[in-house]
C-alpha cells in the first residue's frame, strides 16, 4: 500500500455545474451556494485558477457572499489559496483559489476476475493510498472475494484516517451486470456469480473482520467501513466507472470506452456523461455476437466478442499462458511471432465488428481502449480501424473523426472512476456530506 507517496492522475478531474445546481430553496440556499462556488473553483483550468472576484462575476453573487463562502470552504478543507497573482492593475492582487489536496477523499473499490483492491482519491484526483492484489477469483465464493476486499479497505482506511483525511463515500466496480446504485450483482459470467446481494455480502464480511481482529481493531476504521461500505456504498459496472476516469483527459467528451480484461466491457460517453441504461446494464459489448457459429461463451451464448478479444482468449490464441501479463503478447508480436500476430489481428477484427455495430446505433466516432487493450493499441489499430471504416454507415462523412486511441487512466482505472464518481455526486449535491464541517 502506498503510505506516503501521493500519485497524481494524468490530469486533474474538472467538474462542471449541473442543472440541479441552478435552483435552490431558501432552506438549502447556503449549501447550494457553497456547492456552486466550489464547482466553479474545481472546474477552472489549472493554469488559470479563479479568484473571489472571478467567482462573484461568474455566479452573480455579491463579493461579500463569495468571500464568506470561500472562508467556509477553506475551513472545511476543500479549498486552498495560492500565492497572489502578479497584479496587472492598481489594487490588491487577486488570490487564486484551488481545490485542496489531501484533505477529503472517496474510496474506489474494484473486484475483477484476476485482481481486487481499494484506492483512496482526493478532490484533486491524487491517489492518497491504495492496496491491490493479483488473485484468481474465477468461480470463487463471492464471500471469499468480499472478505479479501474488506481487509484491503481496512488497511487503506486506517492509513487515511491516520493522516486526518475525511472520507465522504465509496464506490465499487464489478465486472458484470449490477443494479445501480446498490446492487444486486445480477450476473458476472467470468466470475461465475449470479444474483449476489452486495450489502449482505459486505455485512457478512464486516462481521467476520470484526471477529478476526478482535481487540486489535481500530474502532474508527470499523465505523468508517460500516458507514462507507455498507450504509452508502455505490455499485456500478467496471467499464462504466473506468470510462469516468477518462472523461476530461481529451478535447472531445464523447467516445466509446472499451475495457479489455478477462472479459470485455464497454461504456458509452456522450458530452461527458456515461450512458448506463435504464437499469445500469448498458455496455456489455463482450457479449455482442461476432460469429453466431463460433466459440461457446460463459454467458451461455456462442461467438461472443470476448471469446476472441478477451485477455485469456487472446493469450491462448497466441500460444501463451492465459495468466501471463499482456506484455508477453506484445513482446511476441514485436518479435515477429506469427501466431501472436494472427491472434491480435483476429481480436482487432472481432472488436471492429462489435464496435461498428455500436457506432451505427449511438453515433459516437471515437474509441478509447483501456485495460489490457491500452498496451496493444498500436497493434490493434490498423485492423480495428479498417473494420470501422468499412462497417460504420456514416464513415464516408466522419472518416476524419474515426479515431482509436489508448486510455490515459493507467492501471485500476475502474477503481479510480469509482472514487471520482462519488466525488462528482458529492460536489454536485448541496445536501451531501461534503459540505458538513466535522469537528
Amino acid at each position: 500500500m502506498k503510505d506516503s507517496t501521493v500519485t497524481r492522475l494524468t490530469r486533474q478531474p474538472r467538474l462542471a455545474p449541473t442543472q440541479s445546481m441552478m435552483r435552490a430553496g431558501q432552506r438549502s440556499l447556503r449549501d447550494h451556494n457553497l456547492c456552486l462556488a466550489f464547482s466553479h473553483i474545481s472546474s477552472a483550468d489549472p493554469d488559470s485558477p479563479r479568484s473571489r472576484a472571478d467567482l462573484a462575476e461568474i455566479t452573480g453573487l455579491t463579493k461579500a457572499t463569495v468571500s464568506s463562502l470561500v472562508t467556509d470552504l477553506r475551513a472545511a478543507g476543500l479549498v486552498a489559496e495560492l500565492l497572489p497573482a502578479t497584479p496587472h492593475r492598481v489594487g490588491r492582487p487577486a488570490i487564486p483559489l484551488v481545490v485542496a489536496s489531501g484533505t477529503v477523499a472517496a474510496l474506489g473499490l474494484e473486484i475483477n476476475v484476476d485482481f481486487l483492491g481499494v484506492r483512496g482519491i482526493d478532490l484533486t484526483g491524487a491517489v492518497l493510498a491504495e492496496s491491490f492484489e493479483k488473485v484468481n477469483l474465477r468461480q470463487c465464493d463471492p464471500q471469499y472475494a468480499f472478505s479479501l476486499l474488506l481487509h484491503k479497505a481496512y488497511d487503506v482506511i486506517t492509513e487515511l484516517l491516520h493522516r486526518n483525511v475525511r472520507l465522504i463515500g465509496a464506490g465499487l466496480a464489478l465486472p458484470g451486470i449490477a443494479d445501480h446504485p446498490s446492487g444486486p450483482l445480477r450476473l458476472a459470467p467470468n466470475l461465475g456469480w449470479r444474483d449476489v446481494d452486495i450489502p449482505q455480502a459486505m455485512t457478512t464480511s464486516y462481521q467476520a473482520l470484526k471477529r478476526e481482529l478482535g481487540s486489535t481493531a481500530h474502532k474508527k476504521t470499523l465505523d468508517a467501513i460500516h458507514a462507507l461500505l455498507i450504509d452508502t456504498l455505490v455499485v456500478d459496472n467496471e467499464a462504466n466507472l473506468a470510462a469516468r476516469s477518462e472523461i476530461g483527459k481529451h478535447k472531445d467528451s464523447s467516445f466509446i470506452y472499451v475495457s479489455g480484461e478477462i472479459g470485455v466491457g464497454a461504456a458509452i460517453v456522450v458530452d461527458g456523461h456515461v450512458f448506463s441504461g435504464v437499469h445500469g446494464w448498458a455496455g456489455e459489448i463482450g457479449h455482442v455476437v461476432v460469429d453466431p457459429d463460433g466459440r461457446p461463451c460463459a454467458c451461455g451464448s456462442t461467438g461472443c466478442l470476448e471469446m476472441y478479444a478477451g485477455k485469456r482468449a487472446l493469450m491462448s490464441d497466441a500460444g501463451l499462458d492465459g495468466d501471463d501479463d499482456i506484455s508477453h503478447l506484445r513482446a511476441a508480436c514485436l518479435d515477429g511471432q506469427p501466431q501472436a500476430r494472427e491472434a491480435v489481428d483476429r481480436a482487432a477484427d472481432a472488436l471492429g465488428i462489435a464496435l461498428a455495430d455500436c457506432m451505427n446505433v449511438v453515433d459516437v466516432t471515437r474509441v478509447v481502449l483501456g485495460g489490457s487493450f491500452a498496451d496493444l493499441t498500436d497493434l490493434l489499430r490498423d485492423h480495428l480501424s479498417a473494420q470501422l471504416s468499412s462497417r460504420v454507415l456514416a464513415s464516408r462523412w466522419v472518416s476524419a473523426d474515426l479515431e482509436v486511441r489508448a486510455s490515459e487512466s493507467g492501471v485500476y482505472a475502474a477503481a479510480t472512476g469509482s472514487a471520482l464518481s462519488v466525488l462528482d455526486k458529492a460536489v454536485n449535491d448541496p445536501t451531501s456530506r461534503l459540505w458538513r464541517r466535522e469537528h
